[in-house]
């Protein structure tokens, strides 16, 4: 099975197609990426979270997730002060 693994920096991503067998997971995916680890917060399968010892099925989209450098709320609040989007 083919799934592809994806890590989103500042300013770019870094996406690579890895293949593995049928009873793969997430920690599969991601040790067969050979994407930096460091700063990873968890997983993701196409937006959602998921455990490394979750299964996989052919075509997924495995994230890393990174934790969030400002509290959502907080930019927003940051962002209408300055009058932007």
């Amino acid at each position: 099975m083919h799934v592809e693994v994806v890590l989103a920096l500042p300013r770019a991503h870094r996406a690579v197609r890895v293949e593995l067998d049928a009873a793969a997971t997430v920690a599969d995916a991601v040790a067969a990426s050979g994407l930096p680890l460091e700063g990873i917060d968890g997983y993701a399968v196409f937006g959602l979270r998921a455990a490394a010892d979750a299964p996989l099925r052919d075509g997924d989209r495995v994230e890393l997730l990174r934790p969030l450098q400002l509290d959502p709320k907080e930019a927003r609040r940051r962002r209408a002060a300055r009058g932007t989007r």
